[in-house]
């Protein structure tokens, strides 16, 4: 075997070993291996790739993100026509749909059917000849769609070759969400930047893969569930019910079929279930959400359990689809216009409510950051009392024509936000006026900026009373300098005394004058002291972290501790100082030489050291044998779990505190209960106290 056969051979193992990594990963959720692992398979692929650049594969993992933006998207006719359902809004529709099969079969007997999730994303059209990803096209018109190839590609998820080799042409279709989890934090990440935040998951997807730089896209946590196909050529299915698992055989993430009778057992009464009790059957369920159901009443029962249990999902759904189950009956049923004769869905009425807008309350953040929040006449949305919602900033205020006094349609945005969606201009008071955020801060009158860029309009003033307050929430939480007994209340009461306006300040009450507040006895009073003078014995990340840098969260605080070690030496860091160290990139960079070039910074930071902040040693690595490693421990052990995280991080590992897709292991001692069967059930390995110690 020539040189040049072996390395193409090696390159090619690579490319097959990650691809089955991605697909247990992120179609079946059972990683299995760590991710240093997966990184350094992935880095020597990079390797080999760049230096035999022959042997260049657009299927190769490596090949995801493009390097430059796009102008634009280029159209792409289906070649099958993407069409829509008939849709309807009430269950007994469903019975009218199964009555209208059994006529145009004309048979008396039952027609099976098939039932799955409607889910509310994007949808989309995966292209696939020779098993190789041509083109992702988007609805679109259901004619014509947008090649979002490049974007699609991103997606981990999406195998970029099938695991089945040499099908002529196989078309997945199906719908790309973004999880309620991924949304919120998406949305968090949003407003910290000041850019416009997303209405609601689908939106959010849809304008992720929507970006014309392919890495914005690679940024975003995105997922695609595949229902149907396009054309397909080489391959033979006689069943809606069989398309699930030939999706996950090629490597796409698909819903799969469960058990209808054990299903009803467990779900049929979940709204009376304990709130334990419904997060465990969830769990269960959570992977095998489509059913093959004997006849209309089975649908119908389908339906009404899916709208129970829909906002327990961690993915937004609309509804729930019918299909006729047998391929060759839905080629015998055809088409009515440009809707299949086989199929429809039973969407959920909105949940949603009308309310009256009382007032606009401007909050401001500790970022300075002005949010418009509308304060409601309470109402009940989706089972949960709501009164106020974020109207985010004055473009979506302009965009909606909010105004106080609206009555108004809420609803819960992907059953999370409270978001008003709908103003009724009609029942509008006649002497409504137009709603204009301040120009200056409503809290202390300074001129509010807006940073170029940015939708947010901020306050300036870092001596902000209102600024102050989040900050000083902010400085005594529990990641940060954890003084318990400090509360947000006392907070509120300290600064409307006037004995606290700055972190220092905390560290100078005195007795006396704490015992002249109100509900203020000597036992409080002495338990906040104590809890504050504990607290001054500190570790350097924490009080870095507590300082309320913007971008700067408590990972970030802990690298920016252990690379330089001392509060002095971060005070005289330079900009290429702080982008030598790895996670830390430009923006948070600029950010920290902003702060430590301001002298009431510097100042403050000095006062607290002054009044008795002490940092514990800063402990050298004994070892990096744990780098790139994410540990979790549970359970009752030998040793405090604070000893078992210190060893973890002292040997370059990482301690979070739930279990997810990226845990490396379980520490494992007795009495373990979730964390452990969410371990089990992600195929993360579990290790004993001892067998830790031993691992390399």
């Amino acid at each position: 075997m020539s040189k040049k056969t072996s390395i193409e051979n090696q390159i090619e193992s690579l490319r097959e070993e990650i691809r089955k990594h991605d697909h247990s990963y992120y179609v079946l959720d059972k990683p299995l291996i760590a991710d240093r692992e997966y990184d350094k398979l992935y880095k020597d692929l990079q390797k080999l790739e760049s230096e035999n650049p022959e042997f260049f594969s657009a299927n190769s993992p490596t090949q995801r993100v493009a390097g430059q933006p796009k102008e634009g998207f280029s159209k792409l006719e289906h070649r099958i026509p993407m069409l829509s359902l008939q849709n309807s809004y009430d269950k007994n529709d469903i019975s009218e749909f199964y009555k209208r099969l059994k006529k145009f079969l004309q048979t008396e007997e039952d027609v099976e059917l098939f039932c799955e999730l409607k889910f509310d994303g994007l949808a989309m059209e995966l292209v696939y000849e020779n098993s190789s990803l041509h083109a992702a096209i988007t609805r679109g018109d259901g004619i014509i769609g947008e090649d979002v190839l490049a974007n699609m590609k991103t997606l981990k998820q999406i195998p970029l070759q099938l695991n089945q080799k040499d099908i002529p042409v196989f078309e997945a279709r199906g719908e790309v969400v973004m999880e309620k989890s991924a949304f919120l934090e998406l949305n968090n990440y949003q407003e910290e930047e000041g850019l416009n935040t997303f209405a609601n998951p689908r939106n959010a997807a849809a304008g992720s893969i929507r970006q014309l730089d392919p890495r914005v896209t690679a940024s975003r946590k995105l997922s695609m569930f595949c229902y149907a196909t396009g054309v397909v050529e080489g391959i033979n299915f006689e069943s809606q019910s069989e398309l699930p698992k030939l999706f996950n055989d090629l490597g796409l993430k698909a819903m799969q079929v469960g058990d209808f009778k054990s299903f009803y057992k467990d779900l049929n009464q979940f709204t009376e279930k304990t709130e334990a009790q419904k997060k465990k059957l969830i769990e269960k369920w959570k992977n095998q959400l489509s059913f093959v159901c004997k006849n209309d009443e089975e649908a119908i029962q389908y339906y009404e359990i899916i709208q129970n249990i829909r906002h327990e999902l961690n993915f937004d759904i609309d509804g729930i689809v019918i299909k006729t189950n047998s391929i060759a009956l839905q080629e015998e049923l055809g088409f009515i216009a440009r809707s299949p004769r086989w199929a429809s869905s039973a969407k959920f009425e909105p949940e949603q409510a009308e309310t009256i807008i009382e007032k606009i309350q401007i909050q401001v953040g500790r970022t300075g950051a002005l949010t418009p929040v509308a304060i409601m006449k309470p109402v009940i949305v989706g089972g949960v009392t709501v009164s106020n919602a974020t109207l985010h900033n004055q473009d979506e205020i302009d965009r909606k024509d909010v105004r106080v006094n609206d009555s108004v349609i809420i609803q819960r945005a992907g059953d999370v936000i409270p978001e008003v969606v709908k103003v009724l201009k009609d029942k509008r008071p006649k002497d409504s006026v137009p709603f204009l955020l301040p120009e200056n801060c409503p809290v202390c009158d300074t001129p509010a900026k807006k940073d170029e860029g940015e939708a947010v309009l901020r306050c300036p003033n870092p001596a902000c009373q209102a600024r102050v307050q989040e900050n000083l929430k902010h400085f005594v939480s529990r990641k940060a300098m954890n003084i318990d007994k400090l509360g947000d209340k006392i907070i509120e009461q300290l600064i409307d005394s006037g004995l606290v306006s700055k972190f220092s300040d905390i560290y100078k009450l005195e007795s006396e004058k704490l015992l002249q507040l109100e509900r203020q006895g000597k036992k409080s009073v002495d338990n906040l002291l104590s809890s504050i003078e504990k607290s001054k014995k500190t570790e350097l990340g924490r009080f870095i972290y507590s300082l309320g840098i913007r971008f700067v969260g408590e990972q970030t605080a802990k690298s920016l501790a252990q690379n330089f070690g001392s509060m002095e030496a971060l005070l005289s860091a330079s900009e290429d100082e702080l982008m030598a160290i790895d996670d830390i990139g430009p923006k948070v960079a600029q950010s920290v030489i902003e702060a430590i070039h301001q002298d009431n910074f510097v100042s403050e930071v000095r006062e607290l050291i002054s009044v008795g902040i002490q940092f514990k040693e800063i402990k050298e690595k004994s070892s990096e044998k744990f780098a790139g490693l994410t540990f979790v421990i549970t359970g009752t052990l030998s040793v405090p779990r604070n000893q078992i995280k210190s060893f973890i991080e002292d040997n370059g590992g990482k301690v979070t505190g739930s279990v997810s897709k990226k845990t490396s292991y379980l520490v494992l001692g007795e009495d373990a209960g979730s964390k452990l069967a969410k371990a089990t059930e992600l195929g993360v390995p579990s290790l004993s106290w001892d067998e830790l110690q031993n691992l390399q």
